[in-house]
C-alpha cells in the first residue's frame, strides 16, 4: 500500500529520505536510535502518546548539553549546533493533517483553526513534525489570549511566525523616552516610522504618546497582518498605517524613526527566529545607513538594541560606535533596561553569563552635522 501526502516544514527542512510507520508499541530507544539516523517517524497511534513520545526523545537530547567553549563564541556557536541537532532530531516524529487540517488520531485535539492560521486554508493532506504543530498550537493560544501590555493601554496579539512582545524592557523604554525636537509643541502633526514593525507594538505605543502618523513597515505577509489586526483591535487604525515599503525605509522623512532589529548576527533556522537573528547585522547597518536621510530637522532615530551580542563574542560595542560614525550619526542619548525575563536568572542555562549581563538599550541618534 502506498501512501502519499503533502510534505510542510516552516524550517525550511527537506522531506525525510525514509519514513517508517510508528504507534504506541514503538519504543523511545528504538525511536530514538531511527531519528537520530535520520529515519522519520509517521505516528498513526494516540495522540498523547506521540507527545509523550516526544518528550521522552528530548529528554535524550537533553543528556548531551554541549559543553562550554574556551570563549562566550564559541559556547553561543556550540549552544546552537546542539539546538540545530535537537530539532533535527524531534523533527523526526510526524504526524498527518487531513484535507481539512484535523488530526485523525485518538485523543487528537481541534487543531483546524490554529493550522488554518499559520498554514491557510486547506487544501490537501499535509504530512508535519508534531514539534512543529506544537508550536502552532502554541501560537494559537497566544494569538487568541494576547500579551497584555500596558503600554498600549491592551494586549497585543501575536500570530504564528512573528515575534511575541513579551520582552516588555523594550517596549517600555519606547514609551519612556523623551520626544525629540521635531516632535516638540505638536505631536499630533508629526510622523514616524516603525521599521520591522512586527506585531505592531511600537507603532502603538507612539500612538498612545500622541504621534499623529505613524508608518509601520515589514516585509514579512504574516507580520503585516499580524500588525494590521494589532492596529485595528486597539482601535488606533486612522493614526498608524502599516505597509510594505519593499526596502526598509517607506518614502518620505519622518520627525522619529524607531528600529528594533534582531540583537543577534547569527542566521535564523526558522521563522520565529527571524526577530532574534539578524544575518550579518544587515537590518541594523540598513536602519543605520538610511536614517540620516530619513529624519527631518531635529529629529531622532531610535535604535533598541540588546548588548548580548557583545557578551557572547559577536559584535564589539566599538563595532557599534563605528557603524553610527560611518553611517553619519552622533549619539544624543542612551536609555538602559536589564531584562526581566527569566531565563536571565537560570543559572542551568549555557549562555547565564551573558544573559545575567545583558543591557538593553535605547540609543537617541541624530545627524552627525
Amino acid at each position: 500500500m502506498t501512501y502519499t501526502a503533502h510534505w510542510h516544514s516552516e524550517s525550511g527542512l527537506p522531506a525525510p529520505r525514509r519514513v517508517i510507520v510508528a504507534d504506541d508499541r514503538t519504543k523511545a530507544a528504538v525511536a530514538y536510535r531511527l531519528a537520530c539516523e535520520g529515519t522519520a517517524l509517521l505516528w498513526r497511534g494516540d495522540y498523547q502518546g506521540a507527545r509523550q513520545l516526544l518528550r521522552a526523545l528530548g529528554s535524550r537530547l537533553d543528556r548531551l548539553a554541549p559543553k562550554p567553549g574556551a570563549t562566550p563564541a564559541e559556547t553561543f556557536h556550540r549552544h546552537r549546533q546542539a539546538r540545530g541537532h535537537r530539532a533535527r532530531v524531534l523533527g523526526m516524529l510526524l504526524v498527518v493533517l487531513e484535507d481539512d487540517h484535523s488530526l485523525a488520531l485518538r485523543r487528537a485535539p481541534d487543531v483546524r483553526a490554529a493550522c488554518t492560521e499559520a498554514y491557510g486554508p486547506p487544501r490537501r493532506r499535509t504530512v508535519v513534525s508534531l514539534r512543529e504543530l506544537l508550536g502552532v498550537i502554541g501560537a494559537h493560544e497566544w494569538r487568541r489570549k494576547g500579551v497584555p501590555v500596558p503600554a498600549v493601554g491592551g494586549s497585543i496579539h501575536p500570530h504564528y511566525g512573528v515575534f511575541s512582545p513579551v520582552r516588555g524592557e523594550y517596549v517600555d523604554l519606547v514609551a519612556a523616552a523623551p520626544l525629540p525636537a521635531a516632535v516638540h509643541g505638536a505631536p499630533a502633526d508629526a510622523t514616524a516610522f516603525d521599521l520591522g514593525t512586527g506585531t505592531g507594538v511600537l507603532a502603538a505605543v507612539l500612538a498612545r504618546r500622541g504621534l499623529g502618523r505613524t508608518v509601520a513597515t515589514d516585509s514579512s505577509p504574516r507580520a503585516l497582518a499580524c500588525a494590521r489586526d494589532n492596529v485595528e483591535r486597539l482601535g488606533i487604525g486612522d493614526r498608524v498605517q502599516v505597509m510594505d515599503s519593499g526596502d526598509l525605509y517607506p518614502e518620505g522623512r519622518a520627525a522619529l524613526v524607531v528600529c528594533n532589529p534582531p540583537w543577534l548576527p547569527a542566521r535564523p533556522t526558522s521563522a520565529v527566529e527571524q526577530g532574534v537573528y539578524d544575518p550579518d547585522s544587515a537590518m541594523l547597518r540598513a536602519f543605520l545607513d538610511g536614517l540620516a536621510g530619513h529624519l527631518q530637522p531635529g529629529g531622532e532615530g531610535w535604535l533598541i538594541l540588546s548588548d548580548l551580542a557583545e557578551h557572547l563574542g559577536l559584535r564589539t560595542r566599538d563595532a557599534l560606535d563605528e557603524a553610527f560614525a560611518a553611517a553619519g550619526l552622533r549619539v544624543v542619548d542612551r536609555l538602559d533596561a536589564k531584562p526581566r525575563h527569566p531565563r536571565a536568572s537560570d543559572a542551568s542555562d549555557p549562555l547565564h553569563t551573558a544573559r545575567a549581563a545583558e543591557v538593553t538599550s535605547l540609543w537617541r541618534l541624530a545627524p552627525a552635522t
